[in-house]
């Protein structure tokens, strides 16, 4: 499979993840699924690396850690901003609910928060690791 194909199926996992992420209480299979496809997720992001790794592709190692410390730091930010707001009204809470759905993807679509976190870490220092190897 293309690198280019790869970067698409993950762009697309990535739009499922945020939307199925709204979902509020699935049954228990509705619930498999979308852990499968939240676990799914990190599936491309890890063949693109494995491959940038071996191709010496500094260009694809940096977007995957880019992409990473993004969604993590966007993550962070909001999880902050959440617990910082918790006073404010319903209506705050539920569009930061929405941005932190959106910039985390795919963790609350796993619904194991720390799940979807650790791929993301694991995507970003990895490709940290593969970088200081290039240098």
């Amino acid at each position: 499979m293309k690198s280019k194909t790869l970067y698409i199926l993950w762009a697309v996992l990535f739009i499922l993840c945020a939307g199925l992420g709204f979902i509020p209480n699935p049954d228990n299979l509705g619930k498999a699924v979308l852990i499968l496809l939240g676990i799914g997720f990190f599936v491309p992001g890890g063949v693109l690396l494995h491959r940038a790794g071996k191709r010496g592709d500094v260009h694809s190692l940096r977007i995957i850690r880019s992409l990473s410390l993004l969604s993590l730091a966007l993550t962070f930010l909001t999880l902050v901003l959440n617990f910082a707001l918790v006073r404010a009204d319903e209506a705050v809470g539920a569009a930061l609910y929405a941005v932190l759905v959106v910039v985390s993807s795919p963790m609350v679509c796993i619904q194991f928060w720390a799940l979807g976190m650790f791929g993301w870490a694991c995507l970003l220092m990895v490709s940290l690791s593969l970088l200081r190897k290039r240098k």
